[in-house]
């Protein structure tokens, strides 16, 4: 089942099984040494799906920053990769924010392995290479259609 909660919506379990899950994809299996908790998360949407038994394998988050919308942290668990889950997580981050904000641009830092998954979604990269917390990463951008 998909959730989508404010900070302040999230129950302690929630928020607790949201950041283990991140901490385990970015931190421990990613090798990646950064500051995984930030001010992000006080603003942000969290975006999640729980498996049939209970279980979170899918999350991002979405925020908006200045002009444009971002999301990030996007993740799906090691054990649920590969069933379309995470395709499944950017339609429903795409749809929160169309409903939410139409009109407007998202802004993302694609890692390199997963720039093809948003390229689908109609994402389209928007300048060099960069290197975020020691992983490659693109930027992309999204226009979200208005509203008819």
């Amino acid at each position: 089942m998909w959730y989508v909660k404010k900070l302040e919506q999230l129950t302690s379990r929630e928020f607790y099984d949201l950041l283990k899950l991140r901490i385990e994809t970015f931190i421990v299996e990613q090798e990646r040494i950064y500051q995984e908790l930030d001010e992000q998360d006080l603003l942000a949407l969290h975006i999640f799906h729980r498996d049939e038994a209970g279980k979170l394998d899918a999350y991002g988050r979405l925020f908006e920053d200045g002009e444009d919308l971002v999301f990030g942290r996007v993740l799906t668990s090691l054990t649920s990769r590969g069933q379309g889950l995470g395709g499944q997580l950017v339609e429903k981050i795409l749809t929160e924010a169309e409903r939410r904000w139409p009109g407007r641009q998202i802004r993302i830092k694609a890692q390199e392995q997963v720039v093809g998954l948003y390229q689908k979604y109609g994402f389209e990269i928007s300048g060099p290479s960069l290197i975020l917390e020691g992983t490659p990463h693109l930027p992309m951008i999204y226009k979200i259609k208005n509203k008819p």
